[in-house]
């Protein structure tokens, strides 16, 4: 947990709480639908694709491909401690693109970090109560 946080943190509602509690059980789950097996994200209580509300919450893998990141020089309130964070779009296996931020080891090299290089979620509890899913490159490949 990061002591003395003090960013801005996430409201978890009746539609995302399920999606809050995956990541404090450390799982990525994402909304599922039953009709056409497309995967969800952000968190929404019906399909984007065909907009069925046959969905359910099911655990995504957590792997994915860095699609495109920036390197943001003031750090936000709250994650001083992280350095120069990392903004990132991950595309999942699953098929959707979060926006998050990605882990880096030391300074942030925009040369060092490849685009399309894949990734995996960790995760970062900010507060006894929320915890959020990080991104870190996958050295060596999958």
């Amino acid at each position: 947990m990061i002591e003395g946080y003090t960013g801005k943190l996430p409201v978890p509602t009746p539609g995302t709480q399920p999606f809050w509690d995956g990541t404090q059980a450390g799982k990525l789950v994402l909304p599922r639908c039953g009709d056409c097996g497309g995967w969800t994200y952000y968190p929404r209580p019906f399909c984007m694709h065909c907009f069925s509300w046959n969905v359910t919450w099911t655990r995504a893998s957590g792997h994915g491909t860095l699609h495109t990141f920036a390197i943001n020089h003031l750090p936000a309130k709250g994650f001083e401690d992280v350095g120069k964070p990392v903004i990132a779009v991950v595309e999942l296996e699953e098929g959707p693109r979060m926006i998050t931020n990605l882990m880096i080891e030391g300074e942030p090299d925009p040369d060092a970090i490849p685009l399309d290089a894949p990734v995996e979620v960790t995760f970062r509890a900010v507060t006894p109560g929320i915890t959020l899913p990080w991104f870190r490159l996958v050295r060596g490949g999958r």
